[in-house]
């Protein structure tokens, strides 16, 4: 996946939005007031830092040379997906998809069933 189809992938999340609270070269995508991954371009190749489980991350980064642990965030928490072209597609959004999952969970409790009643607990927690 390339810069813009990840951008395109992480709006369609459900209610996730797009901020720049780094600066403009930093795309940082929220549901509610949470940030569940960045989207950036460095060193002329695009990256995003996901959320992930501990054991996940670490597995993750064992399997796949582009995964590294998170630039600029809790390492054990966050990993850093460099968009080379050598992950393929479904697992990119399965990471997306789990990040943002992570997150929801993590909001209140009425946030949480609000975005459930919304949009059904299937959308948010693929």
């Amino acid at each position: 996946m390339d810069f813009e189809a990840v951008r395109q992938y992480l709006l369609a999340r459900p209610d996730a939005w797009e901020d720049f609270p780094f600066g403009g070269d930093v795309y940082v995508y929220k549901i509610r007031h949470k940030m569940f991954a960045t989207l950036a371009y460095r060193d002329d190749l695009a990256s995003m830092n996901l959320k992930c489980d501990p054991e996940e991350a670490m597995a993750l980064r064992d399997i796949f040379s582009a995964v590294v642990p998170g630039y600029h965030m809790n390492k054990a928490h966050w990993n850093t997906i460099i968009l080379d072209g050598s992950i393929p597609r479904g697992e990119i959004e399965r990471m997306i998809d789990r990040s943002y999952g992570l997150v929801v969970r993590k909001l209140t409790r009425a946030e949480r069933q609000a975005l459930e009643a919304k949009h059904g607990a299937d959308a948010l927690y693929r």
